[in-house]
């Protein structure tokens, strides 16, 4: 009986041990772009827990990545294992996270769009239109979802 209690203390107590904690994916960026830093928010207020590196070799993390370098943008995170791109909206990388496809390996959105739906651009009142695309091992992008 004694053996039993104390079994069910351990357990008790390593399962208090074990809080879950949001793991903190990284985002690579400049310490002075605004826009970076206002897509970080935008993704934070949709649930993400997104760690800063203000200080890296911007280039180095995007070949390593596997982006290719025409298709870049700004700033650059990892979250759970993909590499995500500019200013992709958080709802892309969520459905990039539910569905897990094997083949891709990260999200873009070349360039700099500008308009009110562009999470972290948001420089005007007019809509930008813009894909977001989805890149495989090969390197090879399709479009993952389209905005107007």
């Amino acid at each position: 009986m004694k053996k039993c209690f104390l079994l069910v203390i351990f357990f008790m107590l390593s399962s208090c041990n074990q809080v879950e904690e949001k793991k903190k994916d990284i985002v690579y960026l400049s310490p002075d772009c605004g826009c970076c830093h206002d897509w970080i928010s935008h993704m934070e207020n949709n649930d993400f827990v997104l760690e800063k590196n203000l200080d890296s070799n911007m280039y180095d993390i995007k070949i390593n990545a596997g982006l290719p370098i025409d298709l870049a943008s700004c700033h650059t995170a990892i979250i759970n294992g993909f590499f995500i791109e500019g200013h992709v909206p958080a709802d892309d990388v969520k459905r990039l996270l539910k569905e897990n496809p094997d083949n891709i390996i990260g999200l873009t959105v070349p360039g700099m769009p500008a308009g009110k739906n562009v999470p972290g651009m948001e420089v005007n009142d007019e809509k930008a239109n813009f894909d977001v695309l989805a890149i495989d091992s090969n390197g090879k992008s399709i479009v993952w979802s389209h905005y107007e």
